[in-house]
């Protein structure tokens, strides 16, 4: 296929790239600037949000999308500004691109496009799939106004996926990359009360929906994109620790992590969304790395024990 990618600089972004190619599809990145050719298959468009600018043109004759560009929503602390360019970076692009698309002569019959799992915001143990609510808090409105700005792609007739990713595992950037210093020290421990769900998945699994999205044509709407068994903050910790062989005997409290990061802990840290991958399950996508353990065993790159 023909694949537009955007986000592709990301963390999910770069490794997906590597892999469509080796599947044989053409790659087609979106950026913002323009930039020198990281090799002969190397092909870009230009485009912007802010301003509206994307050639039509362009992407004619695409097979399929890939849609995941967005501000990183743990960059910085979050201010009225930095809330609006997060909010914006989503909404933005994506009404975009999907109005482009809407409008080509011959459109793609694909868009995958991210959202995340913040749209159900902070639910306690209530277990989640695509058909329960969204959430009341900001990153909830986020996701809907996110995934909203991509109706006018689905009312031309394309198949439009909003992937709802849950904490994605790699030590090359998000989450995980954050808390691997203070753990490999032996400083980390369980954050708040422990108790707060966190519904993940390992890079090489998030690639893989992408992938399966692209390609399974029963495949619409809202999919989650977790592994098939969250775990608590707590089990989070604990596992972590196991697999680095560091204790984790210091745990942030609630009040520290609200001084240190303001809102932005209540939404991140300090919430618990407990989600199930339905829809991908459903359609017989085969997980690489379903427990935590082995997730993390695999993107740290640390053998089992006895091994």
């Amino acid at each position: 296929m023909k694949i537009l990618v955007s986000g592709s600089s990301g963390l999910v972004g770069s490794a997906l790239l590597p892999v469509l190619r080796s599947a044989g599809h053409e790659v087609i990145r979106l950026v913002r600037r323009p930039s020198a050719p990281s090799g002969p298959e190397d092909s870009t468009v230009l485009w912007n949000p802010e301003t509206g600018e994307l050639d039509g043109n362009r992407l004619e004759g695409l097979d399929a999308v890939v849609h995941l560009a967005g501000e990183n929503i743990a960059a910085r602390r979050w201010t009225a500004a930095q809330k609006a360019r997060i909010r914006d970076s989503r909404v933005q692009g994506t009404a975009l691109l999907s109005d482009r698309l809407a409008n080509l002569a011959q459109p793609p019959a694909t868009l995958v496009a991210a959202s995340a799992i913040g749209f159900y915001g902070d639910r306690g143990d209530d277990l989640l799939n695509e058909d329960s609510s969204s959430g009341n808090d900001f990153l909830s409105e986020v996701c809907r106004q996110w995934e909203a700005a991509s109706l006018p792609a689905a009312e031309k007739g394309i198949r439009v996926v909003r992937l709802r990713l849950g904490i994605v595992l790699s030590p090359r950037g998000g989450a995980l990359a954050k808390m691997l210093l203070p753990f490999k020290l032996g400083a980390g421990g369980k954050i708040g009360s422990g108790q707060q769900h966190m519904s993940w998945i390992a890079l090489d699994d998030a690639v893989g929906a992408i992938c399966h999205a692209l390609t399974d044509s029963n495949l619409s709407g809202p999919v989650n994109a977790v592994a098939p068994n969250p775990t608590t903050n707590l089990e989070f910790t604990k596992t972590l620790g196991r697999v680095l062989s560091r204790p984790t005997l210091f745990p942030m409290p609630a009040f520290a992590a609200r001084i240190a990061f303001g809102e932005m802990a209540e939404a991140l840290l300090l919430a618990g969304t407990r989600v199930e991958p339905r829809r991908l399950a459903d359609s017989g996508y085969a997980f690489q790395y379903p427990t935590l353990e082995g997730a993390l065993r695999h993107v740290l790159d640390k053998p089992a024990r006895g091994r």
